[in-house]
Formats: C-alpha cells, structure tokens, sequence
C-alpha cells in the first residue's frame, strides 16, 4: 500500500499576501491541485492524505480526488505535521488490514508513505514511480539535486572549511519511507528532539535507516519566493 501524505499546513509567510502560497490560484486552480492531480492519476499511488487547516478542507477536496483518504491537521512545527500524518496513516492503514484478515491492530510492513510539499506542484510521475521503487530495496528513498556552486563551512562571517563539492547534494521531494521503521524514527524523537527536525529525512539518517538517493528533477521546485511563484506561472502558461 503506497500512500502520499501531503503538507498543506503552512502559512507561505515569506511571499506575503493574504493566503498560504499553496491556495494562491494559477492557472485556474489552487497550486495545491498540481500534485494532488500527479499523485491521483499515478498508478501505483493507492490514497492521499492532506496535512491543512480546517479552513481549507473543502478547497482541497475540490481537487484531491477519489483517492482522498482524508485530512491531518497541522503541527507546531514541520516535522510534527508529519507526525500527525504518519499516526493518522498508521491507524488508517492497521484498520484496513483488520478488516481484510481479522488481525492485530498493527499496520503492514510493506506500507510506504511518502511525504510531499504542496507547494511542489511540478512532481512528476517519473519521481513518484523511482520512489517507489527504491523502497523495494531501502528504508527510505529522497531525490536529490547536485550541488552547483562551491559550499564552504562558515560561523559569524568567517570561511572555516570548504565542503567536498562532489558530495553535498540538495534534497527534494517527495520522501518516501517504509511506514514502520520511519514510524518509530520519529517517535523516538518526541517530545523535545522533533523539534529540531527540519527535513523529512532527517529522523531516518538519525535511527540508522537504510536511506537511498536518486535522481532529482530541476523542475520540481518548491514555490518558496515571489520569484519562485513568477516562474511557476511562466510553466504553466506557456503549457
């Protein structure tokens, strides 16, 4: 079972305006929709859950779909709403698994999340499938861009040590993880260590889990700026 969990939850503050980036209407649709769409018409993609406020339940059900599992709501931080995510998930899916063999209410190993950006609207079908499929093989699978210009080591205005270009990569999404492993990666992390979780991946590299990286996509970007928002609209236009 292969489920997209998406985080809508945040407030975009850094464009300005009067709505979170993700509602803001390009094209015709909530920049939202674009990945709801892609995760909807996969294949292999089997629900969606939403991380978002109330407020914006029957927007997004506007567009996410029959695979719409339902909503999560919002954490403190970032990597709370995953977690909020991943229980409501875990549940969901222990309840399904009961009902089809009469078992223990325990989620499935085989179960794989994976964790996306509403804001990501260009995620292409390509990413989702390579996803998956590393999780065949790993605990967790990340895309990844290289690193193009030279990355240094800095405190307080100083250059202390240059960073082996060749190595550093830049992450993107979505993240995928087995559901259980990375369950308990971030479980172990409440209450006080999760908050100092930035990226998806992170609890993962921390428990030791099996985590591989592919091939990144430069158009999957994350709409993060008025500039980043600018070129989004230049794609869909000239689509």
């Amino acid at each position: 079972m292969n489920i997209a969990l998406i985080l809508s939850g945040g407030t975009g503050s850094r464009l300005g305006g009067d709505i979170p980036k993700q509602y803001i209407e390009v094209g015709g649709k909530p920049i939202i929709a674009y990945c709801l769409e892609t995760f909807q018409a996969h294949p292999d993609i089997d629900a969606v859950r939403v991380v978002a406020a109330g407020d914006w339940h029957e927007l997004i059900g506007q567009w996410a779909g029959s695979k719409l599992q339902g909503f999560s709501l919002p954490g403190q931080t970032r990597q709370l709403s995953v977690w909020n995510g991943l229980q409501d998930i875990r549940r969901e899916a222990a309840g399904q698994i009961a009902r089809r063999q009469g078992e223990a209410d325990v989620a499935s190993d085989d179960v794989v999340v994976l964790i996306h950006d509403a804001a990501r609207p260009l995620v292409s079908g390509e990413t989702i499938s390579a996803c998956l499929e590393g999780c065949v093989a790993h605990d967790g699978v990340m895309p990844a861009l290289p690193v193009k210009d030279t990355v240094y080591y800095g405190t307080d205005g100083r250059i202390e040590s240059l960073l082996e270009r060749s190595r550093v990569i830049a992450g993107q999404a979505p993240e995928a993880f087995l559901l259980e492993p990375y369950y308990e990666a971030n479980r172990v992390l409440l209450p006080e260590e999760i908050l100092r979780i930035n990226g998806s991946t992170e609890p993962a590299i921390l428990a030791g889990l099996d985590v591989q990286y592919i091939a990144g996509d430069e158009r999957n970007f994350k709409i993060t700026t008025q500039a980043d928002l600018e070129r989004f609209r230049e794609i869909v236009k000239d689509r």
